[in-house]
């Protein structure tokens, strides 16, 4: 498969997509937003909302991309601004919804995911985040950020649009979207009645000295030159595990999610260590907290069994030891078998991650008083 030419096809597909059906230009000119927009399209400052449309990646659902026009591209990538991509499954059916936030070098594929959602009685809607899946667009820097709070114009947004429908939200986050997941519900109190955490990237993984020496080191790369690339070794073991053309049962887009990694840049590290040293301090998440990881790390180079059975990406003992910083009610499971991300474990492993879900949400997000509670539990502790 020729990689690049499968996201150059994708780009130019969402970008016709974006032609047809998005704002006109001379329109948008004239006033400062399209003819179809009304007052509550427009969020903050020139920031809009385009109008719902097909997803030309996921059959049956609908897309609708947030234009950032107050937030312009970095001077090495071209002019223009960014903007970021709701993705649901329908129109609103339920009183409780979920918002997905997906990790690095991801964007939001799994169908069968919302489809759980569904049968939980929860309206699924999922984010792809500025420069990342169907909000990445041509000359932009992959993933890029300098600041976790870079994410939380987009993320107000999505909220603020889905509570218009929906008086219950739960956030959910794998990976890096779990550190964002959880400092952007530490810095929205009040707002949603659940936190769900895939395999969150709550600390650094590597050795004493290596989590040592990373933060000085990337803080002053970030100054010198935030968007360089970072020397890395490549490894495709995790991503080898997953798509269908290697070991794994899962068909995605490898110009959006690559089989190795994104190039990481010391502007982008910093942001994360800076919300691993948010989460050292301690968050108070003021609503029951859902973590679930593998229950065992791996670090091989080389293919192996393995990979078809841990987390290839993150320390999950590193992980379980600050979970309970996140929060007053955290509940930390641990699956044998699972992968980095847990959705996309072999069957019996994501059924039972799904059981867990089921579990937690039975128990602790049913209740009208529960975040009442959470937050009391804080208060008093």
């Amino acid at each position: 498969m020729d990689i690049k030419a499968s996201r150059s096809g994708l780009a130019s597909m969402i970008s016709k997509w974006r032609t047809t059906l998005g704002p006109k230009p001379d329109v948008r000119e004239e006033f400062g937003l399209a003819d179809d927009h009304t007052d509550s399209d427009v969020v903050a400052g020139d920031s809009y909302w385009d109008e719902w449309g097909p997803d030309p990646l996921l059959d049956g659902f609908e897309i609708r991309a947030y234009q950032m026009v107050s937030r312009a591209h970095l001077p090495e990538e071209g002019p223009g601004h960014l903007l970021a991509t709701l993705i649901r499954q329908h129109p609103p059916r339920h009183e409780r919804a979920v918002l997905y936030i997906h990790g690095w070098n991801e964007y939001f594929f799994q169908r069968h995911v919302a489809d759980f959602f569904e049968q939980l009685g929860y309206d699924f809607y999922a984010v792809d985040l500025h420069r990342y899946g169907r909000s990445l667009q041509e000359g932009e820097l992959f993933g890029y950020m300098e600041d976790i709070e870079d994410y939380y114009e987009e993320l107000d947004a999505c909220v603020d649009l889905i509570r218009q429908d929906h008086s219950k939200l739960v956030i959910y986050g794998h990976s890096t979207g779990g550190l964002l997941s959880a400092l952007f519900a530490c810095d929205r109190p009040k707002t949603f009645v659940g936190v769900l955490l895939n395999a969150p990237w709550i600390d650094m993984q590597g050795s004493a000295l290596f989590r040592a020496m990373t933060a000085p080191i990337v803080r002053g790369l970030a100054v010198a030159s935030p968007t360089m690339v970072l020397p890395t070794v490549e490894n495709d073991v995790y991503g080898r595990s997953l798509h269908t053309l290697y070991h794994g049962e899962w068909d995605y887009d490898l110009g959006l999610k690559r089989v190795d990694s994104q190039p990481l840049r010391p502007g982008w590290v910093r942001a994360v260590v800076n919300g691993h040293d948010r989460v050292g301090a301690g968050l108070r998440i003021d609503c029951p907290v859902l973590v679930v990881t593998s229950a065992r790390s791996s670090d091989a180079r080389e293919w192996t069994e393995e990979a078809m059975s841990t987390d290839m990406a993150l320390d999950v003992d590193r992980i379980a030891s600050r979970v309970h910083l996140l929060g007053w009610h955290v509940t930390l499971v641990r699956l044998q078998g699972a992968l980095h991300d847990v959705s996309l474990s072999r069957e019996d492993v994501r059924e039972r991650y799904f059981d867990e879900i089921r579990r937690w949400d039975l128990a602790y997000l049913r209740g009208p008083r529960t975040q009442e509670k959470a937050s009391q539990d804080g208060e008093t502790a």
